[in-house]
């Protein structure tokens, strides 16, 4: 369980400042969180068989060649170009 006082050394460490008023709050929420962590941790998934539910053996796609837009085309809505490239200008 997860007190005041750690939360306050928690926050030191991490260079935040926390109010009085959120404490309370902040150590519930972090006692939620490992509490959480904690029924996760209990749950054996040797006995589930989840490894593989859909039957996928590969999600991925071949990769296949197809032919690109053509440059002037793609060009020819740019305000400005230079050398069959979009023309940028620098910011600052």
């Amino acid at each position: 369980m997860v007190s005041n006082e750690d939360i306050l050394k928690i926050a030191r460490l991490a260079k935040l400042s926390v109010k009085p008023e959120e404490l309370d709050g902040l150590t519930k929420d972090m006692n939620g969180i490992i509490e959480f962590a904690n029924t996760i941790n209990k749950v054996s998934a040797e006995d589930t068989g989840f490894d593989n539910i859909n039957n996928l053996s590969n999600v991925f796609r071949e990769d296949t060649v197809v032919p690109s837009y053509d440059r002037e085309e793609i060009l020819k809505n740019a305000p400005e170009e230079e050398d069959g490239y979009f023309l940028l200008r620098r910011r600052r």
